[in-house]
């Protein structure tokens, strides 16, 4: 099983989205302004984000499984490594591997990082074209808010049921 096709929805580039009034897009105004989207859609995927613990699983029928885990909390940020699990020959494997930052009583989420090598021509493109630290920001956190936006659509969701025991 390879690699599940993203909707033409997923794809678009949305870079000129007005995130607000205000905002030129690919500004530090706008990209605040995906920080605080991101913060809304990964509250529909995981509920109320302050009180994320532990490693989470969602199953939704017909897509890769999606694997949260809270790697450090503190009483205003959380970091949380959110991936896809593929299934491969030799177990499966994280992709796109990426490092969250919640900032709690900012309500802003930010993409830090995301995995160093991309096999999907998409994701390696965003990645070679960003060239300023601001485009690489844009790159990693637009994909992000497509890719939460994808996974709620998919049925995608965390809770204390999705939770999962230590060492598993």
């Amino acid at each position: 099983m390879g690699l599940k096709r993203y909707s033409r929805r997923v794809l678009a580039t949305d870079t000129l989205t007005r995130v607000s009034w205000r905002a030129r897009p690919r500004s530090f105004v706008a990209l605040m302004g995906l920080y605080e989207s991101n913060f809304i859609r990964l509250g529909w995927l995981a509920g109320r984000l302050s009180a994320l613990t532990g490693s989470h699983r969602s199953t939704a029928a017909g897509d890769c499984d999606l694997l949260l885990i809270v790697t450090e909390r503190s009483p205003y940020t959380s970091t949380v490594a959110l991936s896809y699990l593929l299934p491969e020959a030799e177990g499966a494997s994280r992709y796109p591997d990426m490092r969250l930052r919640i900032y709690h009583d900012a309500h802003l989420v930010e993409a830090q990082q995301w995995t160093a090598v991309h096999s999907q021509p998409l994701l390696k493109a965003l990645r070679t074209r960003a060239e300023r630290e601001l485009d690489q920001r844009w790159a990693r956190n637009v994909m992000l808010n497509k890719w939460l936006e994808y996974c709620v659509e998919r049925g995608h969701r965390f809770s204390s049921r999705t939770r999962l025991k230590a060492g598993a």
